[in-house]
């Protein structure tokens, strides 16, 4: 097996899955923590439907590049779901369901109406679930993935302390002078470029596994916020690597294996946090 994977690592398009999938998972822990905090974790799964419904409409109008549009809509999608999810009315909870189910309806409703496929079914499927399109990737996207990811990264670095304070007391973060609806804002919008990016690597029904797997698995051995934080960057990126190479080992779809993978690491982390009682720092 061993060989076999030394084998695969020479091909382009591997190490292109591989550092992808890795800076998706790396992203995606970073601002994970903060989303189950906020009690906000399935904003994945909601703009995940909004991306769908967005890449019916670039299959319909024939767009070549997916990006151009599916990244726009869901930066605009993940706005106002902050807005809404802001207001008395309408809670977060019932603002995402809203508008992930009416995403999700309206994607496929168009994608049967203004059909360009002669496999509808598995196009779906594809791209719900995820595709061997991560194993399709070319330079030019590795790159760009890259790029964000660093941005991404250093938003992090940079804002470390603002997001800390807006994820635990909001009302005190604004009182003290720091303005929690831009962070909350930028947040949203970070997420909606993670979510973009995660597609091609587990489809738009898993997504949430990248985002809330990798914290609650933290949270069961650790305490602080940074702690907590470092320790589900390290996970996201080591069941990420796993589930890409068992997927290219074992012919399994990439997106499903790394769920798998979370799955399992979060039942470890469990057991380990029940027996050791957590560590406190």
């Amino acid at each position: 097996m061993l060989e076999k994977l030394v084998l695969y690592m020479q091909y382009p398009f591997v190490r292109y899955a591989l550092i992808v999938g890795i800076l998706i998972a790396l992203c995606s822990s970073l601002l994970g923590v903060t989303l189950v905090l906020k009690r906000f974790s399935f904003i994945g799964d909601g703009l995940s439907h909004v991306a769908f419904g967005a890449i019916a409409i670039a299959a319909v109008v024939n767009l070549t590049n997916e990006m151009l549009l599916v990244l726009p809509i869901t930066v605009v999608s993940a706005i106002l779901l902050l807005r809404t999810g802001q207001n008395t009315k309408i809670k977060g909870d019932a603002a995402i369901a809203m508008i992930s189910v009416g995403a999700l309806a309206f994607g496929y409703l168009i994608m049967n109406i203004f059909s360009t496929s002669s496999n509808l079914s598995g196009d779906v499927c594809t791209t719900l679930f995820g595709s061997t399109s991560i194993l399709t990737l070319n330079e030019k996207e590795v790159w760009l993935c890259a790029v964000l990811s660093i941005l991404v990264v250093i938003f992090f670095i940079l804002f470390y302390n603002k997001i800390f304070a807006v994820t635990f007391d909001e009302n005190f973060a604004t009182a003290t002078g720091t303005k929690a609806n831009v962070y909350n804002l930028l947040i949203a919008i970070i997420i909606a470029v993670i979510i973009v990016l995660a597609m091609n690597l587990v489809g738009s029904l898993l997504i949430s596994a990248l985002v809330i797997f990798p914290a609650l698995s933290a949270m069961r051995l650790f305490k602080s916020f940074k702690s907590v934080t470092i320790c589900s960057a390290v996970l996201s990126v080591i069941c990420a690597f796993l589930g890409i190479v068992i997927s290219i080992l074992a012919g399994t779809p990439v997106g499903s294996t790394i769920v798998a993978v979370d799955v399992a690491a979060f039942a470890v982390c469990y057991i380990a946090g029940r027996i050791s009682g957590g560590i406190g720092k």
